[in-house]
């Protein structure tokens, strides 16, 4: 969502954006033009976050084509806060500094990262897809005792073990093996899990794909349902770290 000064197109004439089915969303690439506040060429990131890798740079006043959107870490730029992100060529760019006639979406969600759940050197007893089927039907709106405040361990469970082996989710993330992390990516594979960062234990869950993770609490105490990356941010005020393939301390 993008808060601030409003890209307006000027009367017909304007940059050029996706064209739309009516009462749908857009349905094809768009075009756009990058501006930063000082002048200074714009970062282009490695995944939809501010902390992600530089691959490159786009010098301020560039025409680019977005072949897609997605949202990721929230933008201060020039028109605005926004968490939408531009895929441009290879990598992402902050909608925040670029000139799209809208300060909504212009161009279709991108399909997602290429990266995919791996049970890899886990010796997991499930693998991702049965991981992901076993916490669907474990989906509920009640006050469960264990439930309650276990979002680690869920996710263990969901895997197969008893226990994740970390003392809590944000420590668990510490733990990971660098080659199993991937810090700042909010293209999250069906299976991987997610961790956040708070004053307190932090936060996990486990995607189920499209966006889309199955959380305790977030909707209730004691519940287990489906929510979003930007729930967990705007609700419980904790900070995205990234995603891990489903490594557990347990058995490590």
């Amino acid at each position: 969502m993008k808060m601030g000064i409003v890209k307006r197109l000027a009367g017909v004439a304007g940059i050029a954006a996706a064209l739309v089915v009516a009462g749908a969303g857009p349905a094809f690439a768009a075009t756009g033009t990058v501006h930063t506040d000082s002048g200074a060429a714009l970062t282009v990131r490695s995944s939809p976050s501010a902390t992600a890798g530089s691959i490159g740079s786009i010098a301020d006043g560039t025409a680019v084509t977005i072949t897609c959107q997605t949202n990721g870490s929230t933008v201060d730029g020039k028109y605005g806060t926004s968490d939408i992100w531009d895929k441009v060529g290879d990598g992402y760019i902050s909608d925040a500094y670029v000139y799209t006639g809208s300060d909504g979406r212009v161009a279709p969600d991108c399909a997602g990262s290429t990266l995919t759940c791996s049970t890899a050197g886990t010796g997991n007893p499930k693998t991702c897809a049965q991981a992901v089927a076993y916490a669907k039907t474990r989906v509920h709106t009640s006050n469960i005792d264990s439930y309650n405040g276990w979002c680690d361990r869920i996710n263990a469970q969901n895997y197969g073990w008893s226990a994740s082996g970390s003392e809590t989710a944000y420590i668990h993330w510490t733990q990971i093996p660098s080659s199993f992390k991937h810090a700042g990516d909010y293209q999250v594979p069906a299976g991987g899990l997610a961790y956040f960062k708070s004053s307190g234990a932090g936060h996990t869950m486990i995607s189920i794909g499209d966006g889309k993770f199955l959380s305790n609490d977030i909707n209730g105490p004691g519940s287990y349902t489906e929510t979003t990356i930007a729930q967990i941010k705007s609700k419980w005020g904790q900070t995205y770290v990234g995603w891990a393939q489903p490594w557990f301390k347990i058995n490590h």
